[in-house]
């Protein structure tokens, strides 16, 4: 999920995983690692925080909006 502020100038990304109909974990650009919604979703918060690449990939390099159908994302060249 991807949120614009000022056109296209800045872009926040939000990776959020639910269970049940309710978040229990998301990575927020801002933030930069994953973040427990609920004590279901520590575990994976933790695990994936303690994963240097696969945090990395989330990271960077910046996302630019594209006309993909998909996701409407493509990396930055």
């Amino acid at each position: 999920e991807c949120h614009f502020f000022n056109g296209t100038e800045r872009v926040r990304f939000l990776d959020r995983y639910f269970y049940n109909q309710e978040e229990s974990v998301r990575f927020d650009s801002d933030v930069g690692e994953y973040r427990a919604v609920t004590e279901l979703g520590r575990p994976d918060a933790e695990y994936w925080n303690s994963q240097k690449d696969f945090l990395e990939d989330r990271r960077g390099p910046r996302w630019t909006p594209t006309a993909d159908t998909t996701t409407g994302l493509v990396r930055a060249s």
